[in-house]
C-alpha cells in the first residue's frame, strides 16, 4: 500500500451506502487515507435517512452529491469496495476489491438503517487495521 492509500466506496446510486462508508473512512482516518465515493447509476441526491442516520453519530454527510462512477476514479483508486453495483463496476488489475453485502437503505426508515450504518462502521474500522492507518476515536 502506498503511504497514503486511496479508497473508492461504489453502490448503485451513491445515494446511502457508499455514501456513509466514505463519511466513515474520512471520520476515522482524516486526511491520512484519500476518500472516493461514486455509483454505477447516480441517483439525484443523497438519501435523507443516511443523511439523519450519521448526524446521529456526529457525521455530517448532507453536503455529499452523488456522482457518476468513472474509470479514472477506480484507476486514482488502491483500494475498491463495492456494495450491490454488480457488473457495472470496471475491474482493473493490480486494484484490490472488496465486495461488502450490505442491504440498501433505500426507501427504509430509520429504524431500519441504523444497523446497516453501524455494520459499515466497523467494516471500515477493519478496512482501516489492514492498511495500517489507526482509526480516531
Amino acid at each position: 500500500m502506498p503511504e497514503k492509500p486511496s479508497v473508492l466506496f461504489v453502490c448503485v446510486h451513491n445515494a446511502g451506502r457508499s455514501q456513509m462508508a466514505a463519511g466513515f473512512l474520512d471520520s476515522l482516518a482524516g486526511d491520512r487515507v484519500e476518500v472516493r465515493s461514486a455509483g454505477s447509476e447516480p441517483a439525484e441526491s443523497i438519501n435523507p435517512v443516511a443523511v439523519d442516520a450519521m448526524a446521529e453519530l456526529g457525521i455530517d454527510i448532507a453536503a455529499e452529491r452523488p456522482e457518476a462512477l468513472t474509470f479514472d476514479a477506480v484507476d486514482a483508486s488502491d483500494v475498491v469496495v463495492t456494495m450491490g453495483c454488480g457488473d457495472t463496476c470496471p475491474v482493473f488489475p493490480g486494484k484490490r476489491y472488496l465486495d461488502w453485502e450490505l442491504d440498501d437503505p433505500a426507501g427504509r426508515p430509520l429504524e431500519q438503517v441504523r444497523p446497516v450504518r453501524d455494520e459499515i462502521r466497523r467494516r471500515i474500522v477493519g478496512l482501516l487495521e489492514e492498511l495500517g492507518v489507526p482509526a480516531r476515536e
